[in-house]
């Protein structure tokens, strides 16, 4: 997130084999400003040395061979479905090395599943190939397993063992399930300090946890770690540099994923994860940067920053990229209870309006053809709610959804990045939920480094029109320092969004808990995470019933 506007290119730097291919390849893929994602995605794929599922180009590494903890980025899991959840693991001995140590064969790792945390009563077994050409990640969809159950899992490579992940399925589809409990979380600069709102994350009781983007950030990491300030290491220089090239990114999450305290969360919950603008470059909106440089160079960079991505996190392969193609918006069910859509605001949406300032609305922002999702996904989102029979409906997403007004006298200022800048495809979602009958609709949301609740209103700007739903932002865990509970705006903008029932600007999560009378969020935050540890507190709490959108508090 940002509100400076563009800034100007990194410089270039040494390019791998696989980075050069990508670079090349690009000018092939379009030389015209209305190049299209899907035409670059075709020339990328075939030219990005992919292996073809089952490959065995690469010769095998004895793992008895293998000396070193292979397993140092820990392990994780995600999308739980009632019969079946993605366990992932990506071996690294040596992490921030650019092959991880182990070159450029790849590797047999065991994989087994167990109702039990001392696997006596194993359920299944088996064994994934890690490629080099992924990086050595391990991505494996367990399937046949039992709807609404705790599992425990691990990975062997030759005599080395992994951590034990503990994971979950979800309920029966259609199941009348009573309730569960979420946590959701964004926005994790390395350098901006300690993951302690990631350790307390640990020991939550929560089913599932959402993490809505800008899990790691593009941005350079001094030898300290930045606000870390490491006195015991010196981080290698590979990291004080922009990420750029498919190396720089698979350093980087290397990075993130060495952090104990990230690694502790993904082991105890299954994560649901979508992306939003650092995963690749700031602000970047659809096929167009910050920087102004070309599309079909930027999709070259963009295509790296997703396949890393995918290499990275607890994804199946419906959500392998294609170039610098992925489709990463899905839906997942818990029982009848609720229906979750996972959105992507990033892939498709139009660059933004006025040079990405804040800026009051007008004819360039409310253009009714601009759009935040891309067609495909916003006809994917409104027919899902239109069939959908469930209770509840989370829209886990990136960007404030919300009105949020800069000032209180007009014409106010708002985010061009946000859908304020994009009003004409806001009031479509809301069109769509209203004309779906949705009555218990809740957004949960990332990118502002600060904890919101806002009431979703059908007109912002009349405090006395109808409430649709419930909106909240889960601040950061480290991104932009250690926060205040009161920012140096927060008189102007409580008073310029009535709509705003809640502001906090410190760090932590938000925790949900949704019932069938109703739900409750509690926002937790720390005290500071420039030092380690630190205690987690619930900072407010509020109602919203099923029935009656709209916030209370608890």
């Amino acid at each position: 997130m940002t509100l400076t506007g563009r800034r100007k290119a990194p410089s270039e730097h040494a390019l791998s084999p696989h980075d050069a291919v990508l670079r090349t390849a690009a000018p092939h893929v379009a030389r015209r400003r209305f190049l299209t994602a899907t035409a670059a995605a075709a020339m990328l794929a075939f030219t990005t040395n992919r292996p073809a599922r089952g490959a065995t180009a690469a010769p095998e590494l004895d793992a008895a061979r293998v000396s070193e903890d292979p397993f140092t980025l820990g392990v994780a899991s995600g999308d739980p479905l009632p019969d079946s959840v993605l366990i992932w693991t990506r071996l690294a001995p040596e992490p921030f090395t650019a092959d991880g140590g182990l070159g450029q064969e790849r590797v047999a790792v065991s994989w087994e599943v167990a109702t039990d945390e001392w696997f006596a009563l194993v359920e299944q077994r088996g064994v994934a190939t890690a490629h080099p050409e992924y990086a050595h990640s391990v991505h494996v969809d367990i399937k046949g397993l039992r709807p609404n159950s705790h599992y425990y899992y691990r990975f062997r490579v030759g005599s080395w063992i992994s951590p034990t992940g503990r994971t979950r399925t979800a309920p029966a589809a259609g199941s009348a399930t009573d309730g569960m409990r979420l946590a959701a979380v964004a926005c994790q600069a390395y350098q901006d300090g300690y993951y302690t709102a990631h350790r307390h994350l640990a020991e939550e009781d929560v089913d599932v946890v959402f993490h809505l983007g800008d899990y790691l950030y593009e941005y350079p990491v001094d030898s300290a770690g930045g606000a870390r300030r490491y006195s015991d290491r010196r981080l290698p220089d590979v990291f004080n540099r922009e990420t750029t090239t498919l190396a720089d990114y698979r350093l980087r999450y290397a990075l993130y994923k060495n952090d104990p305290d990230l690694r502790a969360a993904h082991a105890r919950h299954p994560f649901l994860v979508t992306w939003d603008d650092h995963e690749t470059e700031n602000n970047y909106a659809g096929a167009f940067d910050e920087n102004g440089t070309s599309p079909e160079q930027f999709l070259a960079r963009r295509a790296a920053a997703y396949r890393a991505y995918w290499e990275n996190q607890p994804l199946r392969a419906e959500q392998l990229p294609q170039g610098p193609d992925a489709r990463l918006y899905r839906r997942l069910a818990w029982g009848s209870l609720v229906q979750f859509d996972l959105l992507d605001t990033r892939q498709y949406r139009t660059d933004q309006a006025y040079d990405d300032r804040p800026h009051a609305p007008g004819t360039e922002s409310d253009d009714p053809a601009r759009t935040l999702t891309g067609a495909a996904q916003e006809r994917w989102l409104l027919d899902g709610w239109r069939d959908s029979g469930a209770l509840w409906h989370v829209m886990p997403q990136q960007v404030c959804f919300s009105q949020r007004k800069f000032d209180v006298s007009g014409p106010a200022r708002v985010s061009m990045d946000a859908w304020d800048g994009y009003r004409a495809s806001r009031d479509r979602v809301t069109a769509g939920a209203k004309a779906a009958g949705i009555d218990n609709w809740m957004v949960l949301t990332g990118d502002v480094h600060v904890g919101y609740a806002f009431d979703i209103k059908d007109d912002f700007d009349d405090p006395q029109s109808r409430t649709l739903g419930t909106e909240f932002t889960c601040t950061s865990i480290s991104s932009g320092g250690n926060g205040t509970a009161k920012p140096d705006n927060w008189d102007t903008y409580r008073r310029a969004n009535p709509h705003m029932k809640y502001y906090d600007g410190r760090r932590g999560y938000v925790r949900v808990e949704l019932g069938r009378a109703n739900a409750q969020v509690d926002f937790r935050t720390v005290p500071s995470i420039t030092q380690p540890g630190g205690a987690v507190s619930t900072t407010a709490s509020f109602v919203t019933e099923v029935g009656s959108p709209g916030l209370k508090s608890a």
